[in-house]
This record gives structure tokens, sequence and C-alpha cells, in this order.
């Protein structure tokens, strides 16, 4: 196999021979590889050699398929990825300077560059950011190698865009999109920073189950399996965006009802029957983000170790109180007060409820979630509406106005619960196993 070619050949490599590479890529053994090893020639700072894709993928066993949505904005578009050098991507970061590093996480550092026609002719000027894989051997490659198979070929508004790649002798490096305000993470726990607002907070909601929704409603679904604040990431207005697909895997075809792995994700995001059995479904990505969502609505932690042994679980603390009218009232963020009607406090807490079930069968599927938070994006403390501090908690909301009752909330998840219910996603329940060790990033 050739290597990358030179920082003087082509700029942009054609997103649909990214994919057949990788599709090609799968059928190589490890003899190509130690072959490709073995004559490999190491060059000075700045020249080394720089892989193909089918070399860095060599030791990929799977790739996702072509997702097929139905709304107009879900499109998927082959467009350009650029591979570049490690050294244009050591100019734009001042050779990986302490003060451009704009946080770190399992995969690695990520740095804030701008590209523009000085770094290469032809390209726009934008400023990126540049994740740097660490180098612990093939577990992190093949996190970078799926997140270049995966967001390579999907776009979406809700979804991070993939600019280009590096892959320079034992480097491997991914550009992206720079998202303005950061995490979700880092706006809603940080004392510094100022409390984001109830409509803020249902905007970033929907935003996010967009993302998700887009990759669950694939020919073969698409399961992100890492969904929580920390990748969850905000341009200037507040637009949400799913970053670091690492994790990413490919969900069930045909009759299988789940995927097997080895259990991998976050502890306190997690769903409970993919952290016993390591069967992997849609609806794991549902219970996700069903934490998140608690996480927006109480200004809480998944998991917070400085807070009382009962409190010290979200999930477990704020579950019960969820369908309680009354006792909702204590779980809300105290610095949202008076920013919301009840009718939409209810409402979210509801759908949080349904998300969290222990019963993979009777959380909704992501674009039930998505119609469900789409009234709220109006549900902001209007004239005549009462806060969750008011005293009247029966009046009436903005729920009344879009004419929403209790009964589609109820009607919606119905035929998901007990039992005898039948799953309408593609990924049914899991069955029960033993337990599996959670990997925490």
């Amino acid at each position: 196999m050739g290597n990358c070619g030179t920082r003087e050949e082509s700029a942009v490599v054609s997103n649909a021979q990214v994919v057949q590479q990788l599709h090609h890529a799968t059928s190589l053994g490890a003899s190509a590889r130690s072959q490709n090893a073995g004559s490999e020639k190491k060059h000075g700072h700045g020249h080394g050699h720089r892989h193909n894709l089918s070399e860095c993928a060599s030791d990929l066993s799977e790739s996702c398929s072509t997702p097929h949505g139905n709304n107009s904005n879900n499109t998927l578009l082959y467009t350009h990825v650029i591979a570049f050098t490690l050294y244009e991507l050591e100019t734009i970061t001042k050779s990986f300077r302490g003060d451009y590093i704009l946080g770190e996480g399992g995969f690695g550092t990520v740095y804030k560059g701008y590209i523009d026609e000085n770094v290469r002719v032809g390209l726009k000027s934008l400023p990126v950011a540049v994740k740097v894989l660490n180098k612990e051997g093939l577990q992190g490659h093949r996190e970078w190698l799926t997140e270049v198979n995966f967001l390579g070929q999907l776009r979406h508004p809700n979804l991070v865009k993939l600019i280009g790649y590096c892959c320079e002798d034992d480097h491997r490096l991914l550009v992206y999109e720079f998202m303005f305000r950061g995490s979700l993470e880092n706006h809603l726990f940080r004392k510094a920073t100022v409390p984001l607002s109830w409509a803020t907070r249902m905007m970033i909601a929907l935003g996010a189950a967009k993302g998700l929704a887009f990759l669950h409603n694939a020919e073969r679904p698409v399961i992100y399996r890492d969904f929580k604040t920390s990748n969850i990431l905000l341009d200037s207005d507040y637009t949400a965006k799913l970053s670091d697909f690492g994790l990413a895997k490919a969900g069930p075809q045909g009759d299988e009802t789940h995927v097997s792995t080895r259990v991998m994700g976050t502890y306190g995001y997690a769903a409970p029957e993919y952290v016993m059995t390591g069967h992997l479904t849609a609806r794991s990505d549902v219970y996700s983000f069903g934490v998140v969502l608690l996480e927006l609505l109480t200004g809480r932690k998944s998991v917070d170790k400085t807070r009382p042994g009962k409190e010290q679980s979200l999930v477990d603390w704020a579950r019960p109180k969820l369908n309680d009218k009354r006792k909702l009232l204590q779980i809300i963020d105290p610095r949202l007060e008076n920013q919301y009607s009840v009718r939409a406090a209810q409402k979210a807490c509801s759908l949080a409820y349904y998300c969290l079930s222990q019963n993979p069968k009777a959380r909704p599927l992501m674009s039930d979630v998505v119609e469900t938070l789409e009234p709220l994006q109006s549900s902001s403390v209007g004239p005549g509406e009462v806060s969750l501090s008011g005293s009247n908690s029966g009046s009436a909301g903005p729920f009344a106005m879009n004419k929403i009752s209790d009964y589609r909330m109820r009607h919606k998840f119905s035929n998901n619960v007990g039992p005898g219910a039948t799953c309408r996603s593609p990924n049914p329940n899991c069955s029960p196993g033993g337990p599996a060790t959670l990997r925490v990033r």
C-alpha cells in the first residue's frame, strides 16, 4: 500500500473514497500491517510516513452503513474530509502549545487552531479544534478510526462537523469545527458561569435529542454509546452538537435484537441493562439522554460524591420524584425560579421519568422525545402563566395553548410499557445476564 502522499498533493480526500478505503481495509489481515511496518521508512520532523486510511484501518473489524433520514435536514452528505499533515497541524496550534489547549478527555488533548490559505492554498478561513490521540495502543487507534468513519459520513446540524484528520507515523489527530461556547458540562456545573436559562436548557435538550434521533433513524442505526454533558458542545447561539464518536457502534440488523460489546461508557450515564449484559441497543442512548435531561432540570451532576449518600446518584435520588407533582418541585434547579410554567416542568420531568425506565421497552424512541420537547421551546413563563414557585399548580400553562394534554404523554408511551408490551424500536429489550465492568472515561 502506498502512503498518503506529500503536502504538495491534493488537499482534499473525497469522503466517498474514505469510506471505500475503510470498507476495503476490513478485509486486510494483521500480516499486511506487519509487512508495511517492516518496510516503512522514518523521515525527519514534519515529514513522517503518511498512512492512507486503508493502512490506518487494517485493524478495524466493522464500519457504519449509510443512514437514511426522512427529514430534509437529516441528510447524509458525501462531502470532503481534508487529509492534513502533522506539520500543518503543528503550525496552526503553535506546536501544540499549552495555552492553546481547549480541554482534555478520554481520547486525548484538544487544541484550538485556525486554518486559512497560509496553511494550504484553497482552505477556507476557519477556527478549528484539533484533537490529538493519546498513544495508548490499538484501542485509541480504533476510536480514532471510528470517529473518522462515522463523522466522515454523517452530516447533521446537531452533530459536530469533522473537517479533517491526520494519520502520520504513530500520530492520530482529528480536526473539527470550533464550538465557541464549549461543553454543556462547563455551562451547567462551573460555578463561575452564568446559569443557563430554562429556555436555553430546553433548546439544548431538543438539539441533542435531534442529533440522537438522526443517528437512530438509520437503515442500520448508529448507537452513540457515550451521551453525556461533556460530549454535547455548544456553538455561539447555544445550538447543541454531539461530539466524540469514538465509542459509537453500528446497531443491530435484521433479526438481531442487540449488539453484544464490551461495556464502555461513563459511570452515571450508562443504561443499567447495558452495564449488566453488554447488550447495546438504541434504547441505551435514550437512558443516557434521560440522565442529561435530569441534569438540565436539576443543575446537578449525574454522580456527585460531595453530596449526602442518598443524593450522590442523581437518578436514584430524583427519578421517584419525577412523576409526583408535589415532589418534583423539590428537584428543579432553584436558579430557574420564575422562568417556566408548571405544565412545562411536569412535561419535562415526565419525559425524563420514561427515558430513565429500568425496562428498555418502556423508554420512548428518540423521535418521540423530539416530538415531546418541541412544544417546550415556547414554555417559558409568560403573562397569565404560573411558575413552579406559584401556589396554584393547576393553572393553565402554555400546553393549554398548544393543545397538548396529559393524555398525549400517556398515549405516546403506553404501548411501550409493561411486560407484554410491543417494542416499536428495531432494538428490543435486552436479556439479563451477568454483571460487566464499566470503563470510566
